[in-house]
């Protein structure tokens, strides 16, 4: 559609949808000008993070670009977030995907929508977008999920590989600072007070839940679409980046699905591919303009013939904790990727090697080994990738070939078999997949961990028995790499993995005799090589910036003591609103501490601060939560605390100990 067809559109930023309970979610929403009289498909983004002020940015970019082209785009807050009324329990709550189901039959029933309704978000709304989709409401005929998962147990920000991710509390600090905000006072003048101070009282502080689900369970169940992934009949789009946590899903989509699906990886961080970094980025707005033309307006796009997968094959380069741009190829892959062919390395006496034999290797690494892992899920935009690995390795065992003779295409999940004891019933184990380069540089490739207690099952986890040789083996994060000639493949293997995830009670010595390595490959050829167009987009957020953002990251040793902490401050900036003139700033502080020789000294600490201002009243609240543990249990604490112009007007504080299961 070029430009001079493009429809006007009309922007709502407060339309009411009530729920059968009688709640009020509120949506912004932007609809052609004529759709009444030629109605239209809609468009749903369905999130918690408010879209007055959390999520504009992308929302300016992204809606309107559809809207013009004859969609109705809806993006709604929450039940208990933002702008809308109620209360939110938990992440994907049966409440939630209800009040989702509910939104869309609504949507399809309005006089300006053609009955079609498509579904679509980054995180939690590509979570949500596809737990809705295997709900099979009537009129929900396409998605587009981007940067989610199929497994909310052992893909997401909880439980990987059965080990305690320590993302759990960050991102549950997150939530406490996210959710206990007021709506807008200018949409509510009335009862904004009433509506926030029943959120303060209310909101939950999540991670004392997930912490009482330790194991997979039927909680865990609950959303995770691969419990059952013939549920899912909408045509699925499904999108990550290999700089972000969520880089699985995508390939087990198109995997699995029986519905028609393709996935698009990126070499992005946790953003929408049309802004995101490292570049290059793609027209993502057309590819989704495409997929909803088709499955949604009947119109042949060509989405049918597309590639099934089109991963960005990443060039090797000098490891860094951040890249504006990152060198490489997109690939046109028409295989499963269970399909692609394997090659089989064997690990010997520090070494991988193409013959299988026994050696033995310990290892016992200080608690401080992982430092240079970056984030688990890079999105704030700082220096949060992980950078060159060489500490890392000196404090693990590591496994090298000799120079390759021949670039290795990597594409797929690096499966590791390895025959192993341990000194202690608990332990941990986490697998590096290394580019080793001729100047000596250590980048990581991917990555897996494995809490040894769950190495039959996540959910009847067993301890080992000490001094007993078992085998064990882990899959490897999917990935798209070239492997140059020259350089060397390397496995790191470590007992440790902090700050990334908590420690396991006892430091454990790991005995190692045997080991395997599954490598996909691609065939190196130029035959299959993709070009998206460039990415187009809508007119960008106009704000005033009152406070500049910046990004901190910084390991502090403190030479008396001993203890180490990871210091990450995140000063989102502070900016009024071009259009409706409010105030907003944040930031978030996390403290991650430990002693190189305890594990028991692990600490977690997180701080968000959250500024909201509009003619008359400053509002404020400051978030804090904290973690520790001993031997048998988990101990958290948490306090939220809400300033109106600089008073104190409420105060809350959570204290729990959970037991610890195998962990």
């Amino acid at each position: 559609m070029t430009s001079n067809s493009l429809r006007p559109i009309t922007e709502n930023p407060d339309l009411g949808i009530t729920m059968p309970d009688g709640t009020r979610l509120s949506a912004r929403t932007w609809i052609p000008d004529n759709a009444t009289d030629a109605p239209v498909p809609a468009i749903l983004e369905f999130l918690p993070y408010r879209k007055r002020d959390g999520t504009t940015a992308r929302d300016c970019l992204t809606h309107p670009y559809f809207a013009k082209r004859g969609y109705a785009c809806i993006r709604v807050d929450m039940r208990g977030n933002g702008d809308s009324e109620g209360l939110m329990a938990d992440e994907y709550s049966a409440q939630e995907l209800d009040d989702a189901v509910e939104t869309i039959k609504w949507l399809a029933t309005q006089p300006w929508c053609n009955g079609n309704v498509g579904m679509m978000g980054i995180s939690w709304g590509g979570f949500n977008a596809l737990q809705v989709a295997a709900l099979q409401p009537d009129a929900l005929k396409a998605i587009i999920t981007l940067c989610s998962t199929v497994d909310r147990y052992a893909d997401d920000i909880h439980y990987k590989g059965g080990c305690l991710l320590n993302e759990n509390l960050g991102w549950s600090g997150t939530m406490w600072s996210y959710s206990s905000r007021a709506p807008d006072p200018a949409l509510r003048p009335d009862d904004w007070r009433e509506i926030w101070l029943d959120r303060l009282k209310n909101e939950p502080f999540l991670a004392a839940t997930w912490l009482d689900h330790q194991r997979r369970d039927a909680y865990w169940q609950h959303g995770s679409v691969c419990e059952d992934y013939t549920a899912i009949k909408a045509a699925t789009l499904a999108v990550g980046g290999w700089g972000d946590a969520y880089k699985n899903a995508p390939p087990a989509l198109i995997e699995n699905l029986d519905a028609p699906a393709k996935a698009i990886i990126g070499p992005w961080v946790h953003k929408y591919p049309h802004f995101a970094i490292p570049e290059p980025r793609i027209g993502f707005l057309q590819e989704a303009l495409r997929w909803w033309d088709h499955w949604l307006k009947g119109i042949d796009t060509g989405v049918e013939n597309d590639p099934l997968y089109r991963p960005y094959l990443m060039d090797s380069v000098t490891p860094k904790s951040w890249y504006t741009e990152r060198a490489g190829t997109w690939l046109a892959i028409n295989e499963k990727p269970s399909d692609l062919a394997r090659e089989t390395w064997h690990l010997g006496d520090h070494a991988l090697q193409d013959t299988a034999e026994s050696f033995e290797a310990t290892i016992n690494s200080p608690q401080t080994c992982g430092a240079h892992s970056g984030e688990y899920c890079a999105i704030w935009l700082g220096p949060e990738l992980p950078d060159d690995q060489r500490s890392d390795d000196a404090l693990s065992v590591v496994f090298k070939s000799e120079p390759l003779n021949a670039q290795r295409d990597i594409v797929g999940a690096p499966q590791i078999t390895l025959t192993l004891s341990s000194d202690t019933p608990q332990g941990q184990i986490a697998v590096r997949l290394l580019d080793i380069q001729p100047n000596g540089a250590s980048a990581r490739i991917t990555y897996g961990v494995l809490n040894l207690s769950h190495r039959i099952s996540h959910a009847t986890p067993s301890p080992m028995t000490p001094e007993r040789a078992e085998e064990v083996t882990l899959d490897l994060d999917h990935i798209a790499y070239r492997l140059p000639k020259g350089h060397r493949l390397g496995i790191a293997i470590s007992t440790a993995y902090w700050p990334l995830i908590w420690p396991s009670p006892v430091a454990s010595t790991l005995t190692l005799t045997q080991g395997s390595l599954s490598l996909p490959l691609r065939p190196s050829d130029d035959t299959d090589e993709w070009t998206f167009e460039a990415p187009e987009a809508d007119t960008p957020w106009q704000v005033e910036t009152i406070r500049e953002g910046s990004n901190s990251r910084k390991t502090i040793t403190d030479w008396t003591t001993g203890i180490v902490t990871l210091e990450i401050v995140d000063d989102f900036g502070k900016v009024k609103d071009g259009d409706h003139g409010l105030i907003n700033g944040s930031v978030a502080r996390e403290w991650w501490s430990i002693h190189p020789d305890d594990p028991l000294s692990a600490h977690g600490r997180t701080h968000w601060t959250d500024e909201l201002e509009r003619e008359g009243i400053t509002l404020r609240t400051e978030a804090t939560s904290e973690m520790t543990s001993d031997a048998t249990h988990f101990h958290l604490k948490a306090r939220l605390e809400a300033f109106e112009n600089d008073e104190l007007i409420f105060e809350k504080d959570v204290q729990r100990s959970t037991l610890r299961d195998n962990l």
